[in-house]
């Protein structure tokens, strides 16, 4: 087997990959091979790409994503082999803590790497129904004055430097304002709409401005606020993931996270 970079003429050939449902991840996909913060892998037997992976930095973090191997190609340690190599990766590039959405496949290999289980994501789906939400006066259009305020917060929550992610989408964005101080954010084009607040008028104010577009939601178990919010909208419980880290654990707060940006960035 041999492991080379995923490039953009590799894209065609991807799909045969992909497990039923996932048509929609080859956008995602093809965004890692024109991206400096991304590095994407093939596996090749005999020139046919049996697996693929990606290594996402954030400075000191790293997020493993879409490791995905072909349902012919299972049970041939491809899997380990790729996530040894983008963990061999994220050490490369001097990060400290490595994480990743698990799914029930995966997550039995992902332990005996040595992945430990920090929170799970909890996913919130309208079940065909709408609700009108008003727009609070104190949500306005991101602009240059609150991009520092964005960034800081982000970082704050997180943990992480995701600065080179968020930036190409914060103009964008909305704030939650309280006299000229952001209390949270919303990032309608980035994955399926992060919102990251500090308080929970302000994460319940802009979860309103984003159920105006989106029928689900997913935040972390911790969020029990959002969870309230959820639940007394008519949204549904449906399922969750859970969000496994390898090496040093790092103060985040997953209460302040009202939407995740999706699997493949946390």
């Amino acid at each position: 087997m041999d492991i080379q970079n995923l490039e953009q003429g590799d894209l065609d050939l991807i799909p045969d990959l992909l497990p039923f449902g996932w048509e929609d991840e080859i956008t995602k996909i093809a965004s890692y091979t024109n991206s400096n913060f991304c590095f994407p892998i093939k596996v090749c037997t005999d020139k046919t790409i049996v697996g693929i992976g990606t290594t996402i930095i954030h400075n000191e973090t790293a997020w493993l994503a879409h490791i995905i191997v072909h349902a012919d190609y299972r049970h041939q340690k491809i899997g380990k082999l790729i996530t040894q190599t983008l963990i061999e990766t994220s050490y490369l590039k001097d990060c400290e803590t490595i994480y990743l959405l698990a799914t029930e496949l995966g997550e039995p290999l992902y332990k005996k790497i040595g992945f430990e289980t920090e929170t799970e994501y909890v996913i919130f789906d309208s079940n065909g129904t709408h609700n009108e939400f008003e727009i609070s006066e104190n949500i306005v259009a991101i602009n240059n004055a609150f991009k520092k305020q964005v960034l800081d917060l982000d970082r704050q929550v997180t943990g992480e430097d995701r600065v080179l992610l968020l930036e190409q989408h914060l103009l964008n964005g909305f704030v939650y304002l309280q006299g000229n101080e952001v209390h949270g954010f919303y990032l309608p084009d980035l994955g399926d709409g992060l919102i990251i607040a500090t308080s929970g008028m302000a994460g319940q104010e802009l979860m309103n401005l984003r159920m105006k577009e989106k029928d689900f939601g997913t935040f972390p178990i911790d969020n029990l606020i959002a969870a309230d919010f959820m639940k007394q909208n008519n949204f549904k419980e449906v399922r969750s993931e859970k969000r496994l880290r390898l090496g040093r654990k790092r103060n985040w707060q997953p209460h302040n996270i009202y939407n995740i940006i999706g699997g493949n960035f946390g």
